[in-house]
C-alpha cells in the first residue's frame, strides 16, 4: 500500500536536520574528490611532478570552509530573502555579503593550506593577494548564488510536497458559492492532488517572509500574502493578532500564559506554544474569555 504524502512528509520532516547537512556534505566531499583528482592530472599531463597530497590540500581545504560557511549564507539570506519584491533591496547586501564570503573562505582556506604545508616541511605560498583575492572572487561569487539558488529550488520542493494554499477565485460564470472577500476554505495544491482546507481549522497563521504559514494539524500550508491582508480577509470573531508574526484560532487557545517581560504564552490544544506580545495580550484575554 503507498505511503500518502503527508506520512511520508511527516516522516522526512523528523530525519529533515540530518538530510539537508547531510546532502551538502556528501555533495562537497565528491567535489573535493573530484577536483583533486582532476588538478593532479592536470599538472601531471603538463609534466609537472606535483606530491600527490598537495592538489588534495588545495581542495579539501576550500571545500571545508565552504562546508562551514554554508549556514551562515543561508541564514542571511532567511533574513534577507531574494524574493520578487524584496529582490532590488535587498540584492546589494548580498553583494556585500559574497565579499565577506570570499575574504573568511580565502583567508581561512590559505590558513589551512600553510598550516597542511608545515607539516610537511613546506611552505606554502598563495601568490600576490590583490590578484589572487580577484581571481577567488570570481569563483566565491558564483559559489555563493548558487548556494542560494539551491536552497531556494529545495524550498520550492518542499512547498509542493507538502502544499501551497491560495485563496478560492470568484467563478468565470454565476456567482460564487461562498464569500470571497471573507473565505471558510482555502484551495490546496499538492503533488498531484488539490484539496480544499476549512478555514475552522486552521490553528494559527504565522508570518514567513513574502507568505504566510497556516498550521493545520501539524502541517504547515503556506499562502502567498501578507500577515495585513490575510488578517483582513479572516474572520476576526475566530481569528485574533496576538504577535506581530502570529494569528491565532481562539477556538484553539486553551490558556494563557503570562511571562516576566510582559509578553505571554498562548496554549494550544495539542500542547504547542505560540508568542503572545504585550501589545496584543490584554485583547487575547478579553476575547477568549467572551
Amino acid at each position: 500500500m503507498p505511503v500518502p504524502q503527508t506520512d511520508m512528509l511527516a516522516r522526512y520532516q523528523r530525519y529533515r536536520r540530518f538530510v539537508e547537512p547531510g546532502l551538502w556534505i556528501v555533495f562537497l566531499c565528491m567535489q573535493a574528490l573530484t577536483n583533486s583528482r582532476i588538478s593532479w592530472l592536470d599538472q601531471m599531463r603538463q609534466g609537472t611532478h606535483l606530491e600527490w597530497w598537495k592538489p588534495v590540500v588545495w581542495e579539501w581545504s576550500s571545500c571545508m570552509v565552504l562546508l562551514l560557511l554554508i549556514p551562515a549564507v543561508i541564514g542571511f539570506e532567511i533574513r534577507l530573502p531574494l524574493r520578487w519584491g524584496l529582490m532590488r533591496r535587498n540584492l546589494r547586501w548580498h553583494f556585500i555579503a559574497s565579499v565577506v564570503f570570499c575574504l573568511v573562505h580565502v583567508s581561512a582556506m590559505v590558513a589551512l593550506r600553510k598550516l597542511a604545508y608545515f607539516s610537511q616541511n613546506q611552505d606554502y605560498n598563495f601568490g600576490n593577494w590583490w590578484h589572487e583575492l580577484g581571481y577567488e572572487y570570481l569563483k566565491d561569487i558564483r559559489t555563493y548564488f548558487a548556494i542560494i539558488i539551491a536552497v531556494s529550488f529545495y524550498r520550492l520542493i518542499l512547498l509542493r510536497w507538502q502544499g501551497e494554499a491560495s485563496l478560492l477565485q470568484e467563478p468565470d460564470i454565476g456567482q460564487p458559492v461562498e464569500s470571497v472577500e471573507r473565505p471558510e476554505r482555502f484551495l490546496v495544491r499538492t503533488l498531484g492532488k488539490e484539496f480544499l482546507l476549512p478555514a475552522a481549522e486552521i490553528e494559527w497563521i504565522q508570518a514567513w517572509g513574502n507568505y504566510v504559514n497556516l498550521r493545520v494539524r501539524g502541517h504547515d500550508y503556506p499562502l502567498r500574502s501578507t500577515m495585513a491582508a490575510i488578517e483582513r480577509r479572516i474572520d476576526p470573531k475566530r481569528f485574533v493578532r496576538i504577535h506581530r508574526s502570529y494569528i491565532a484560532n481562539l477556538d484553539f487557545v486553551v490558556e494563557i500564559e503570562p511571562l516576566d517581560s510582559g509578553d505571554a504564552r498562548a496554549k494550544l490544544r495539542d500542547g504547542q506554544q505560540i508568542p503572545v506580545s504585550r501589545r496584543y495580550r490584554d485583547e487575547l484575554r478579553k476575547l477568549a474569555v467572551l
